[in-house]
């Protein structure tokens, strides 16, 4: 077994992220704990709605029931990037260029590095952004589909249209493919085609008993991880046409416990698979071959992190059992 550094903090754990080799664990309190020689917290929200890493720096950015947006640096200081008194702030993103995007309603804004904000407005309720990997462009999920905006023009925004509640939204790291959680037990995906006038072509990924709340692509995109059966469900994303026509692999299956957080190893081909009752599995895609990281816990696996070299895997627990483990050792 490899050795667990174990954290117990009160309440529900929504994130954890690292920062270098520092691990932040997002309390829904509003408190951030880092594990830094000790246990050190730092103040953020009244009510922490959620929190991310941004992809582009070594911070976090989080929103919450007070309606601030907020910037962590990795020595936790916090610096307020929005505020939208009375409204809660659930759905973040980061993207290129310092671009942070939150949403709030029918509302989606993004703000950009020199302070100048945009607002783009929906038809329904904003659930799930995403900044893609190329270009200054935001995904907004919503009722019946999901809207595409060129932050830095004023042209028509691209509609992908498919029935039903669209609660999340991921772009490949290529940024090829689209794909969406749905409020039914389903996600939904598009190829983005380059060719002016093309359509975009759909991807139905359906058969889950639960809701999918968990989802990681792999370092090179060639597959994506998903929550929401009693195994992790990963479907194939190499061919031109990602998943269309092809089974998913079902790793680490356990008879009718469900896995409830997925997160793929920053460099190698091996997700971590966390489970309703705290188990923790380590799955290599080309054998199928498992290790057992963690023994069942107090509460559901409800986030995974790895630091950059893919040696630390940091978990966070619904029951706020919480902790890092060392895969080197």
């Amino acid at each position: 077994m490899p050795t667990v550094a174990p954290l117990d903090l009160d309440g529900h754990i929504l994130a954890v992220e690292f920062l270098g080799d520092v691990p932040f664990f997002a309390n829904a309190a509003g408190t951030l704990h880092r594990l830094d020689g000790g246990e050190k917290v730092c103040e953020a929200h009244q009510g922490m709605l959620t929190c991310i890493r941004d992809p582009y720096s070594e911070s976090l950015i989080s929103g919450g029931e007070d309606g601030k947006v907020l910037r962590i640096a990795a020595d936790a200081s916090v610096s307020e990037i929005a505020s939208a008194p009375r409204k809660w702030i659930s759905q973040v993103a980061a993207g290129p260029q310092g671009a942070v995007a939150y949403a709030y309603g029918k509302s989606a804004f993004v703000r950009l590095s020199t302070g100048d904000a945009k607002e783009f407005t929906e038809e329904r309720t904003v659930e799930g952004l995403a900044f893609a990997p190329k270009g200054l462009r935001i995904a907004a999920a919503r009722y019946n589909g999901v809207s595409l905006h060129w932050v830095g023009m004023n042209a028509k925004p691209v509609d992908l249209e498919w029935k039903g509640a669209h609660t999340g939204v991921t772009f490949s790291p290529d940024g090829n493919f689209l794909v969406t959680t749905m409020q039914e037990n389903a996600l939904h995906g598009w190829k983005l085609d380059a060719k002016p006038g093309a359509e975009a072509r759909h991807m139905r990924m359906t058969g889950y008993p639960a809701k999918v709340k968990s989802l990681s692509w792999s370092a090179k995109g060639k597959w994506l991880a998903s929550s929401g059966a009693p195994a992790a469900i990963v479907w194939p994303f190499q061919g031109k046409d990602g998943p269309m026509g092809k089974a998913p692999l079902e790793l680490g299956t356990r008879a009718n416990i469900m896995a409830t957080s997925v997160k793929f190893h920053p460099a190698e081909d091996i997700l971590a698979i966390g489970f309703i009752d705290g188990m923790i599995l380590a799955v290599r895609i080309a054998d199928s071959k498992e290790a057992l990281i963690r023994r069942p816990g107090k509460g559901a696996i409800t986030a995974m992190s790895w630091n950059k070299n893919g040696k630390l895997l940091a978990f966070a627990s619904e029951a706020g059992d919480c902790g890092v483990v060392d895969i080197s050792a």
